[in-house]
């Protein structure tokens, strides 16, 4: 029989009866030390309870997962973790493979750190977008900007889990995070990340010394957080509960407000500059042949596809206000080439 327990937030202190009762009833438990810190005092308490041998078990060991296995076959094997025991992948496919070894496996869940801080720091679950993590060698933050981007264009807020390294007793600080969004920032310039976006971090939910501060990232960049584990959130679209309860729960040291305000998708930020290039364009057309009758239809047409590509705009259609300007840049390209003009550098 194989456990997956998960001790939660708080430790063994917060954890279930019948997880207890799994504990004291198990032959071997492998305590893994990868997905969050354990303390010696934690470890102390479980050793004075489990019935059993009691293992720390590294990434490898459970990413290998061969010994768990082999004892889970002939023995009461529990794998421990905090928080709740899926929220790691790794857990996940020891249970597959357990599963496809016909060796039992049972779970008990429990709170995680990523469910509770949410609530913690006063903002609505259904409102949290991708989560994404931030490691230290990761040469270009990115993926996470891009992550954060399309998580701003939904309304919705960003998780951003800070690497953590047991083996080398690494935590990422959170300013480190933030400097690094607004050095790339510099190199995407979406305007999703600066000085003045709202950010909330986390520090050590569920113990006894949790703290919550949120503010600008000028500001925040200046506050101390404290030991770790930490974690930072980007709000997208506040409602307005949200603002107050941030206000309430947290060190607030800036007033909260809306990151999605200040963010346009892409193909807007494509259309509200070339819709007025080529209408612009198009009337340098007009002009050039307002005698020649004979491009009338060629005219009227590129006319009503920058005006559908207007509609669909504001409709949010995004794909078919493209595709509507790219057939009325067509259009006009085909003139600049049959009749050796260029209304494009007219119109500049």
């Amino acid at each position: 029989m194989l456990w997956f327990v998960g001790l939660g937030i708080s430790g063994l202190d917060g954890t279930s009866v019948n997880a207890i009762q799994v504990l004291k009833k198990a032959d071997m438990t492998f305590f893994e030390n990868f997905t969050s810190p354990i303390g010696k005092s934690e470890v102390l308490k479980i050793k004075k309870l489990v019935k059993g041998k009691l293992t720390i078990a590294p990434r490898w060991m459970v990413e290998d997962g061969k010994a768990i296995l082999a004892l889970a076959k002939k023995k009461n094997v529990v794998l421990l973790a905090y928080g709740d025991p899926y929220v790691a992948t790794t857990h996940l496919e020891l249970r597959t493979r357990a599963e496809k070894d016909k060796i039992k496996t049972k779970t008990i869940h429990n709170a995680s750190a990523i469910t509770s801080l949410i609530g913690e720091c006063g903002l609505h679950h259904y409102k949290i977008g991708r989560p994404v993590t931030i490691m230290r060698e990761t040469p270009s933050l990115t993926t996470v900007y891009h992550t954060i981007y399309e998580n701003m264009i939904k309304g919705s807020h960003s998780l951003l889990i800070l690497e953590f390294d047991n083996s080398s007793n690494f935590f990422m600080n959170p300013k480190d995070a933030l400097y690094s969004l607004l050095e790339t920032e510099k190199g995407q310039k979406r305007n999703v990340i600066d000085q003045s976006t709202f950010a909330i971090v986390a520090s050590r939910i569920g113990a006894k010394n949790q703290k919550i501060i949120s503010g600008k990232l000028l500001t925040l960049v200046k506050a101390d957080f404290g030991k770790p584990p930490h974690t930072i959130i980007i709000p997208g679209k506040l409602h307005f509960t949200e603002s107050d309860a941030i206000k309430i729960f947290s060190q607030c040291l800036d007033e909260p407000f809306d990151n999605s305000s200040k963010i346009q998708k892409i193909s807007d930020q494509m259309l509200s500059k070339y819709i007025p290039k080529a209408r612009k364009a198009l009337e340098e057309v007009v002009k050039m042949f307002k005698n020649d009758t004979s491009l009338g239809p060629v005219i009227e047409n590129a006319q009503l596809y920058i005006d559908d590509a207007e509609k669909f705009q504001k409709d949010g259609q995004e794909e078919l206000a493209v595709l509507s300007i790219g057939y009325a840049e067509g259009l006009m390209d085909a003139l600049r080439l049959s009749r050796g003009i260029d209304p494009w550098t007219q119109s500049l």
